[in-house]
């Protein structure tokens, strides 16, 4: 199998991390690039990442001479990974555009853009087939972390939901290493986080609408969030009531979230989930602490009364949420033939 070579911008942050890691052994991506800031190009990767997720630094990455961020650092890459900070990806993911290379990033600038299309594989696979229509290269968007990981479940029953009302319970690893300081959350719960309910509100809407190479069709249906930051170190939780547009019982809902496959797993590609949905029957489920799995979206608490279900779900906020949903990207571009 030809394999696809990949550089990764914002290598030694903690979604960097992860994607070094998860590259580790891959049986077809092949990292030939690492970038880090400016104080950091020409030094050797395990010299100067403070690596914080488990295990260690991969063996193939300690002596990787980070990069900068100009686009001829990156010309031997046939896609350039981003996972810079919200702040400073756009420009300069434009040029690295600018200088014919794809791109793949988990920064939330341009997600919204109707010709750029916005990927949760599972959920939306198909939306990349707009891909094919573009003469020369392209930008693909990871969505929101909590829009991710809420995408999953519904996308299975979306047929059924006449609204959405969602309260999230975000934890610290996702306003990043140093997003929150440890007075700010300890034994504290944060009721507010700034521009992340317009933003599930919005990407869930494209992601399960309906894509076309100058516009999308969005989904159309109510979406009402509140987001909230909870003294949790790994794993975005979701409380979702959805209003049903017909009468279903609890185990119909139960049978078509366990029983969801998409192409990830059709094709078995290496970093999708054999169930991408884990349904939990025990009553206090899902957990951080139990049940937080890096691809896969654990959901309990399934009921269904009055035309109106609940359920919640947690996920990886940094593996599904931004890190293994980019890889699976790859992945599910190369078995579709357009990497």
């Amino acid at each position: 199998m030809d394999r696809v070579r990949v550089s990764i911008l914002g290598a030694t942050g903690l979604v960097g991390q992860w994607m070094v890691k998860l590259l580790a052994n891959h049986p077809f991506i092949e990292v030939v690039g690492l970038s880090a800031s400016p104080g950091k190009v020409g030094r050797k990767y395990g010299e100067v990442v403070h690596w914080f997720i488990p295990g260690d630094v991969p063996e193939y990455a300690r002596d990787i001479t980070l990069v900068s961020t100009d686009p001829p650092d990156h010309k031997s890459a046939d896609v350039v990974l981003s996972a810079l900070p919200n702040d400073v990806a756009w420009p300069i993911e434009s040029r690295l555009l600018s200088a014919g290379l794809n791109v793949i990033s988990n920064a939330s600038p341009e997600r919204m853009n109707p010709r750029i299309p916005l990927i949760n594989p599972e959920v939306n696979w198909e939306h990349l087939n707009i891909l094919r229509e573009v003469k020369g290269n392209w930008v693909v968007k990871n969505p929101n972390c909590t829009a991710a990981i809420i995408s999953m479940p519904i996308k299975p029953i979306q047929d059924l939901i006449d609204s959405l009302h969602i309260v999230t319970l975000q934890s610290v690893s996702g306003a990043g290493y140093l997003g929150l300081s440890y007075l700010a959350i300890d034994g504290n719960v944060i009721p507010f986080i700034k521009g992340e309910e317009e933003k599930i509100e919005a990407e869930l809407n494209k992601m399960l609408g309906k894509q076309f190479p100058e516009k999308f069709e969005p989904w159309g249906k109510p979406v009402y969030v509140t987001t909230t930051r909870v003294p949790v170190k790994y794993g975005h939780m979701a409380v979702i009531h959805a209003v049903l547009t017909k009468d279903v019982d609890t185990e119909y809902i139960i049978n078509r979230l366990s029983r969801f496959r998409s192409l990830p797993q059709e094709r078995e590609l290496p970093t999708a989930p054999r169930e991408p949905i884990k349904v939990i029957n025990r009553v206090d489920a899902p957990q951080p602490a139990r049940d937080l799995d890096p691809m896969a979206v654990s959901v309990g608490r399934v009921s269904v009364r009055d035309r109106v279900l609940r359920l919640v779900a947690l996920g990886d906020n940094l593996v599904r949420g931004a890190a293994g949903i980019t890889i699976l990207t790859v992945e599910t571009m190369k078995a579709l033939g357009i990497l």
